[in-house]
């Protein structure tokens, strides 16, 4: 059971381990790095920094800003005072921000660069409990260049993220009554809100206490080996629970390397800089990392794009026999020796760096296809499931992993599968409730301390977890049967011409779907059938593009009951995104907005 606070752990972590490389980034084309003793430098002087502002025990900081040092050292200072931090996604517009910041009435706001600062110097006026924006980039040169000009009682109450340092490092104010609330502070305080991604209303802050967020990373070290020559390649936001449980404080705890990426552009010229040994992400970038392959072996010549291919296939048949526990044979060993020592090995070198242990994925289901590939390579891809509500809840092992799952248990959580087959968990990483909305919090946990995590699953006999679908999400058709609509989605995605799908149908006598086109691919396939370009609006209505859609659903259906195949189907001209609002910060489906959204095409379909 974990029984310390953030910043006890972070303490321990900084007398064993201070002259070791903590926090990294690249800076004018090199990385640069602190060590946990400087780290704990400007954490000690940003939480003075905090306190002469008057910031005390129980306030709320949010959090505006990209993966990066000031992020880890402003949440390990509130973490040292009780103050309970609130993440926000940098890519929210500045309305939901607004939202976040007066639903958790956070007496300062940090942003970082002059994009998110334009957002916080917007809504500072319209918070009533908003004191104090603090920016980790020069606030004056940010507003010069926006040509914002404040008002005087606003400006004064834009700080810069030195300038809190600088008041930290120079103020009288002794460390001693810091250091009182620290001691005070127990593992079962509220550390952190957590805002729901919103896929089903409002979001709703997650109350997350200092052992909820520790549980994660401690009930990994009992199932694998973490240690502080780990380096980790912080990717995901740390504002989603996966990246704030595993990829901060779990490496923090033994002293570990956190090098920042520097955004989806540079991921794979960092995975070959960074050589990372652990590297959490969701299903999107992992399936994109597959496809970019895939288009590399295309180009290759006709020789070895079938020597790659062949031993990409004897990986893929190896995995199969391994994850249904069948052994692989010796003819079949002997292939996949020589499959890795001609192509194998240098693929797997090249897409995770060359001393990856494993990637972790969660946040969404993975694609088989996409497991069975990098398995096939030699890399380990662990999928997991949690929640924000509950950080993370199963786990593939290392070596252990099965295909289709999500994994066992982590060590002292419980699941059961209820009567209608919802997806029941509890343990110590169980928020401790909604913040304000205590009705909410009564329908996710029960009396017996059950979260009802709102998913559909199946439970071996040896304790591995399937997702099946979410439990709101089941289409019922007018007939009665019931469609559950994730895994035929994420199946009919595997066309390449296909980036989107959600299929839509309550009620109705027939499934019909919403289409995003991949639009490269489309492009590319009506380029070589001269069919022009000028209007692509125009070609997602022609003859000839509509049948490549009923041909890719007709091919990828053949498996499907045909209550569950696609009857009718609209194709969209513009991608879901997170500002036109299809998306939610973690790139999951609105599937109410959308419904909402295109209600009169739907209507047309299911008529």
């Amino acid at each position: 059971m974990v029984d310390q606070t953030i910043h006890q752990m972070f303490r321990q972590t900084v007398e064993r381990f201070g002259d070791r490389k903590a926090l990294g980034s690249r800076q004018d084309g090199a990385y640069h790095f602190y060590t946990y003793t400087e780290v704990w430098a400007r954490v000690s002087a940003f939480r003075r920094g905090l306190w002469a502002l008057g910031m005390r025990k129980g306030d709320r900081i949010a959090i505006l800003s990209e993966n990066r040092a000031e992020w880890a050292i402003a949440d390990l200072a509130a973490q040292s005072m009780g103050v309970v931090t609130v993440p926000i996604y940098s890519t929210l517009p500045a309305a939901q921000v607004q939202y976040l910041v007066g639903d958790s009435a956070a007496r300062i706001l940090i942003a970082s660069d002059k994009k998110q600062l334009a957002k916080a110097v917007e809504i500072l006026p319209n918070v009533r409990t908003l004191e104090y924006v603090v920016a980790i980039e020069d606030p004056q040169k940010s507003l010069a260049s926006l040509k914002i000009e404040l008002p005087e009682e606003q400006a004064a109450r834009v700080l810069a993220f030195e300038e809190i340092i600088q008041k930290g490092e120079t103020t009288d104010l002794r460390d001693d009554e810091i250091d009182a609330v620290a001691a005070s502070m127990s593992p079962d305080d509220v550390a952190t809100l957590i805002y729901t991604s919103g896929t089903t209303g409002d979001p709703k802050g997650a109350m997350l206490t200092h052992r909820n967020l520790l549980h994660t990373g401690y009930a990994v070290r009992e199932i694998t080996r973490i240690d502080e020559n780990d380096v980790f390649l912080s990717f995901l936001p740390l504002c989603h629970i996966i990246e704030r449980t595993g990829g901060h404080y779990l490496p923090l705890s033994v002293g570990a390397q956190i090098v920042y990426s520097d955004g989806v552009f540079a991921i794979g010229n960092e995975i070959g800089e960074v050589k990372p040994t652990v590297f959490l992400c969701v299903p999107r970038l992992f399936e994109n990392m597959q496809e970019k392959v895939a288009e590399q072996t295309a180009k290759l010549p006709d020789r070895q794009r079938k020597v790659l291919q062949w031993a990409i296939t004897v990986g893929e048949e190896c995995v199969r026999k391994q994850t249904d526990r069948r052994p692989i044979g010796p003819i079949l060993a002997i292939k996949r020796a020589i499959a890795d020592k001609l192509v194998l090995s240098k693929l797997r070198d090249k897409v995770s760096g060359g001393r990856l242990r494993f990637f972790v994925s969660g946040g969404a289901p993975l694609n088989p296809n996409t497991f069975l590939f990098f398995q096939a390579l030699g890399v380990h891809i662990l999928e997991g499931y949690g929640l924000t509500e509950l950080p993370v809840i199963c786990l593939n092992r290392p070596g252990q992993e099965r295909l289709g799952t999500v994994g066992q248990p982590l060590p002292q959580l419980d699941v059961k599968i209820a009567a209608d087959g919802e997806i029941l968990a509890r343990g110590p990483g169980l928020m401790r409730g909604y913040f304000g909305k205590p009705e909410a919090t009564a329908d996710a946990i029960d009396s017996d301390g059950w979260c009802h995590t709102g998913d559909i699953g199946e439970l071996s006999a040896d304790g591995y977890l399937k997702i099946t679908d979410r439990k709101k999400d089941i289409i019922v058709l007018a007939n009665g049967k019931n469609v559950a609509p994730q895994p035929i989605e994420a199946h009919l995605k595997e066309s390449l011409f296909i980036s989107e799908i959600v299929l839509i149908g309550d009620k109705s006598s027939a499934i019909v779907a919403i289409i995003v086109p991949a639009f490269d691919k489309l492009k590319a396939w009506a380029k070589d059938h001269e069919l022009g370009l000028n209007d692509f609006a125009a070609l997602m209505t022609r003859a000839e593009t509509r049948k490549l859609y009923k041909d890719e659903l007709d091919r990828l259906s053949i498996r499907l009951a045909d209550f569950e195949r696609v009857k009718r189907f609209t194709l969209v001209d513009k991608p879901f995104t997170i500002e036109t609002g299809e998306l939610t910060p973690t790139l999951k489906v609105k599937r109410k907005f959308i419904a909402q959204k295109y209600a009169g095409l739907i209507e047309q379909l299911v008529r």
